[in-house]
């Protein structure tokens, strides 16, 4: 991964390759930011005429590369778009340079050491912890912004990301700044490792496979891990998770990661949705509606990476995470449609479609991490198609007890991760009833996001505040890169738990 380091030296005299400053999008035109005085100051006065004769805009993901002819240790300068001026002078929103270190570093993959100088707030010692948002948005961009995944590339690999990223701060020493610097390379290792599970192919990554790697992310940390197989799920009882997976060769998996760090009082549980592939079942689903269904583990791979995140920053906080993982497929012995299941807990689920799967194995888990006790409770799920039409492909849907919700959304902001909060209409819940079982699997085909989550909420413990997060879109981009976000799996969900994961420990 990327190297990290802060520097209070004058950005143009630090040894790298490339220096990158920011640019804003003015109502005249390109308005340098903040952070890019020494490199004018070395161009003679002249960066502003550069930019202009170079038709930068300054708008939002343009990224222009022009050299410096040996006026700096760098031979190569990068502009790199803000979008617009905010107004009155007040800062650049965090999101804004988060996704502009992203885009930077991104363009400079062949490179190998790089100067941001985006505009920071001070991070002297005059300034209060904790750091500012800005410091923490650029590490966080910087590093997300280097990922790649070549595991599968023989013949052109690609280019290397840059191995090292300073970033000109006003004080280097300063004890805020190394602490972000620390907090990113944790998240952006959590976030890689979620991107890594969601990119490889499923025929190497089913639900054994998938329980191996956090057995292996947990043991690194100090994280405990548990996993259930096929024989311990059928003599336990969790009909959801043997039901989903009864259809294919590749039995399915409970995944239990608990990080207890001894002195925390409080105890936060994380479900996470592990369908290794969907094929839809014996519903199936088109033919090009399964060509990125090996993203339909990116619930139970944010889970994982959360959990390790907060044992990696070692946050006075219990997390316990469930994974409930199974391959669904249209094998011989498939659950059919008007088929009754006996969840973990004892409800019947009749199945009448078995596309609808992941509310199935999400339920065993919820009733399961119930037992535990926790004091909050969270789901993330790649759930429904019903998502994307009601958001799109870059917003994610919280439901759940409207305090909880909030918090999330909350939480999600902070973040720099895009989270709407949507209700649970009482009224759709009858379109669950079954005339043979307790539940049946779907509702009312209009509101399917909120109907799932209804369904979700018969099997969350009674008083335990809860939300439930769909990612269906945007745990994967199937769209050209941008900002920090690749092509492919995007590690969703991941840097909102987290946040959320501090703010309750901080009480």
């Amino acid at each position: 991964m990327t190297t990290l380091s802060a520097s209070a030296a004058t950005p143009t005299s630090v040894p790298a390759d490339a220096l990158v400053v920011g640019v804003g999008q003015g109502p005249d035109g390109p308005v340098v930011a903040g952070g890019a005085e020494s490199l004018d100051a070395d161009l003679g006065g002249r960066l502003g005429a550069v930019l202009a004769d170079l038709a930068v805009t300054g708008k939002e993901g343009e990224v222009t590369r022009f050299p410096t002819l040996g006026a700096t240790p760098a031979a190569l300068a990068v502009a790199v778009g803000l979008g617009r001026v905010p107004a009155d002078g007040a800062p650049y929103d965090p999101e804004s340079l988060r996704r502009a270190a992203g885009s930077a570093v991104r363009a400079l993959a062949g490179v190998r050491r790089a100067v941001l100088t985006l505009p920071l707030a001070n991070v002297g010692a005059r300034q209060p912890e904790p750091a500012p948002d800005d410091l923490r948005a650029v590490t966080e961009g910087a590093l997300l912004g280097s990922y790649g995944f070549t595991r599968y590339r023989t013949r052109d690999p690609g280019k290397d990301p840059v191995a090292a990223v300073v970033l000109a701060v006003d004080d280097a020493g300063q004890r805020a700044a190394k602490a972000v610097l620390a907090r990113a390379e944790a998240v952006a290792s959590a976030v890689a490792l979620v991107r890594d599970l969601v990119n490889t192919p499923p025929g190497d990554l089913h639900p054994v496979e998938l329980a191996a790697a956090a057995v292996e992310a947990g043991a690194r940390l100090g994280v405990q891990v548990d996993v259930l197989d096929e024989k311990a799920l059928r003599k336990a009882g969790y009909g959801g998770i043997l039901g989903v997976g009864q259809g294919s060769a590749n039995p399915p998996r409970l995944i239990r990661m608990a990080y207890l760090p001894g002195r925390a009082g409080t105890t936060v549980a994380l479900v996470g949705k592990g369908i290794t592939f969907d094929s839809g079942g014996l519903s199936l689903k088109p033919a090009a509606a399964m060509e990125w269904m090996k993203m339909d583990m990116g619930g139970a791979a944010a889970v994982i990476g959360a959990t390790t995140a907060a044992a990696a920053l070692r946050l006075p906080i219990n997390v316990i995470g469930y994974a409930p993982t199974a391959e669904n497929l249209p094998g011989g012995s498939a659950i059919r449609p008007a088929d009754v299941l006996t969840m973990y807990g004892g409800t019947k689920v009749e199945v009448l479609n078995t596309d609808a799967e992941g509310r199935l194995v999400l339920a065993d888990a919820l009733v399961r991490a119930g037992e535990d006790t926790p004091d909050y409770l969270v789901d993330v799920a790649t759930l429904t198609g019903a998502q994307l039409v009601a958001l799109g492909s870059r917003v994610a849907g919280v439901m759940g007890d409207d305090t909880m919700r909030d918090r999330v959304v909350a939480a999600s902001q902070r973040a720099g991760e895009a989270m709407w909060p949507m209700p649970l209409p009482p009224e759709l819940r009858a379109s669950l009833d079954s005339d043979v079982a307790d539940l049946k699997n779907i509702g009312d085909r209009n509101g399917g996001m909120l109907t799932a989550g209804l369904f979700l909420k018969e099997f969350v413990p009674a008083g335990v505040p809860w939300a439930h997060i769909d990612i269906a879109g945007p745990a994967f981009n199937l769209g050209d890169a941008y900002g920090y976000t690749p092509k492919g799996g995007t590690g969703a969900a991941v840097r909102t738990l987290v946040q959320l994961l501090e703010d309750l420990a901080a009480g």
